[in-house]
């Protein structure tokens, strides 16, 4: 018996591992035919045993999915050995728009102009290019404006299994200073507020 349940496992970590990007419950169960009880199970098992263990890896769940990724406190070693830099951190109004998207969701972009007191244009499309938030479609009022929400890299760098994860916002108008504490923030509020994806300065002094 504890034979098949670790093959069970050792064929749930080979699929995660070779998806190399999120993959849902669902199609965990439909690829293993097994049911949804069994393979969360599976999942929460494989979780504990990378954290106890202070494996290399931790298996991380995103409201229904699921991503094998590399443990963050190796993050740096990471880098260093494929020579990747850095992704720039993000600025101070760069996590402003990203909060209210963040508890608003899903909101436009005139809204959070609203909020924020400036045009928001540029950040929106710096948020977009990193992948943290995307257009969903538009609100069915006049001129169709087009909405915003955060996406599964999200919740990815700020560590959340899910939007509920989020802290409770006190009253209007908090949303960027409560992303600013939020634990486990992989971006630096400090950073220069005019940079841009890839470190380039964007050149825009309004942001």
């Amino acid at each position: 018996m504890q034979h098949e349940w670790d093959e069970r496992l050792a064929r749930l970590e080979a699929i995660l591992f070779a998806s190399g990007e999120p993959i849902s419950v669902e199609r965990l169960c439909t690829t293993t035919a097994s049911e949804r009880e069994e393979i969360l199970e599976l999942l929460h098992r494989l979780q504990d045993e990378y954290a106890f263990n202070r494996r290399g890896i931790r298996l991380i769940q995103m409201e229904e999915r699921w991503q094998l990724c590399s443990a963050p406190e190796f993050g740096d070693d990471v880098h260093r050995a494929f020579e990747i830099r850095k992704t720039a951190k993000l600025s101070q109004p760069a996590l402003e728009v990203l909060s209210i998207i963040a508890y608003y969701q899903p909101t436009t972009r005139s809204y959070i102009d609203q909020i924020r007191g400036v045009d928001s244009s540029y950040t929106v499309g710096l948020l977009q290019n990193r992948g943290l938030i995307r257009d969903c479609g538009f609100l069915q009022v006049p001129g169709r404006p087009r909405i915003y929400e955060t996406t599964e890299e999200f919740l990815r760098a700020f560590h959340l299994k899910t939007l509920e994860d989020l802290p409770p916002l006190a009253e209007e108008g908090e949303a960027g200073q409560m992303m600013l504490t939020t634990q486990g923030a992989l971006f630096d509020p400090l950073s220069n507020p005019g940079e841009a994806p890839g470190g380039q300065e964007s050149g825009k002094a309004s942001e």
